[in-house]
């Protein structure tokens, strides 16, 4: 026989946006009744999440401080003609982490895990199986809306820990190393020294395509292991995935592509970086934002969520600008020099870009100076210039 629940307030998709949603409920109001649902067995999947400390405000802290597994006081970056030491803190977040934190946050009712959801709506969540419920307001955090809504590149990656039978001699993360061969776009490997014989290596491409080649990709990882002399004794996890980089497109379709009337968060309210794809400052920032509002109605928290993200779209014009420079103005074995460029600039500056607050005067270093790729097909790609013409014989 098909039960009903009752709630506060429900949330529906347990991954990175959903989870923060959850603790930061629970810490702001105690006695909130909140469902975080899935059809997954455990909160956050199998992920690894990092960010520059300047990528949260400082009043957000306390939703992520708790969460961190690893932190570093710099970071190095490698090109073929460019190599450079920042000083900025660097954190890395494991999903087994956020799921210890959430399951004891969250009493037993609480969370709903290996629940299939067939439907939401502004306060109601039906199931599967038949059962339902309703909130006074529910969040729809699932995942990724219709895509083809947005004009994309992407950006792919597989990412093993290893544990090595030999100490390694990296005491800092490489976040981007492109002294690698140029496959598939612009590629690059990321590695985090976790401890003396556990090293994390991410093989990474910015692609015109979203196909993944999984077993190639862990492959020429393994090549670069090999290449840096680490032996490995075991590959402890594996993950993989496909995040957009957005040159354009229309929000309201993208938004819409997954209902109008109920409120979401993350990747289903399209809340992520445009250049890096990355969600997790965004999905701080809703958490907060969610945290202190004192509407928790599924009219207020749809209109809350919808009215952030259409400003944070719109706030990140730039960006997607710089995106259609990188994907149709430079050969993709070229791109590299794009970022090469662009790590030669003020660490200030770096640190803004990620953290998606590039002032006037950050665009403007940018975007001046000798550019990377050719001027008029940088003119071509940002709508300056028409394109130019294929010539076809009569």
């Amino acid at each position: 026989m098909a039960t009903t629940f009752h709630c506060d307030i429900a949330i529906v998709g347990a991954g990175l946006a959903g989870g923060l949603i959850s603790l930061a409920l629970k810490r702001r109001h105690p006695a909130l009744d909140v469902r975080l649902i899935d059809s997954a067995a455990t909160v956050g999947g199998n992920h690894l999440w990092s960010f520059f400390a300047s990528d949260i405000d400082e009043a957000d802290r306390w939703i992520v401080a708790p969460l961190i597994s690893y932190g570093w006081r710099s970071y190095d970056v490698a090109f073929p003609g460019h190599e450079r030491h920042i000083t900025a803190p660097y954190y890395s977040i494991e999903s087994e982490r956020l799921d210890t934190l959430v399951r004891a946050a969250l009493p037993d009712t609480g969370l709903m895990l290996g629940r299939a959801v067939q439907d939401v709506s502004a306060i109601t969540v039906e199931f599967v199986d038949g059962d339902r419920i309703e909130a006074k307001g529910v969040i729809d955090a699932r995942g990724a809306g219709d895509l083809s809504q947005l004009d994309c590149g992407w950006q792919k990656f597989v990412g093993r820990e290893l544990r090595l039978s030999e100490p390694h001699d990296d005491p800092r993360p490489m976040v981007m190393d492109a002294r690698v061969p140029q496959f598939d776009g612009y590629r690059f490997v990321y590695c985090l020294p976790f401890a003396a014989t556990r090293m994390f290596v991410e093989d990474t491409y910015y692609s015109d395509t979203p196909d993944l080649d999984q077993a190639l990709v862990a492959d020429r990882l393994h090549e670069y292991v090999a290449a840096r002399g680490w032996q490995v004794e075991q590959a402890a996890r594996e993950e993989a995935g496909v995040l957009p980089v957005t040159m354009g497109g229309d929000f309201e379709g993208y938004w819409r592509s997954t209902g109008t009337g109920n409120a979401k968060a993350g990747m289903r309210a399209g809340l992520f970086h445009p250049t890096t794809g990355y969600s997790l400052p965004d999905a701080v920032r809703t958490a907060s934002l969610i945290a202190r509002t004192r509407d928790l109605s599924g009219a207020g928290l749809r209109d809350l969520t919808h009215g952030f993200a259409r400003a944070t779209w719109q706030h990140r014009g730039f960006y997607r600008m710089l995106d259609k420079m990188l994907f149709r103005a430079a050969e993709p074995e070229e791109r590299y020099r794009v970022l090469e460029r662009f790590y030669r600039l003020d660490p200030q500056l770096v640190r803004r870009f990620y953290a998606g607050q590039s002032t006037m005067m950050d665009k403007a270093r940018i975007l001046t100076g000798k550019p990377p790729v050719p001027i008029g097909r940088a003119l071509q790609a940002i709508g300056v210039l028409p394109a130019a013409r294929t010539e076809r014989p009569a």
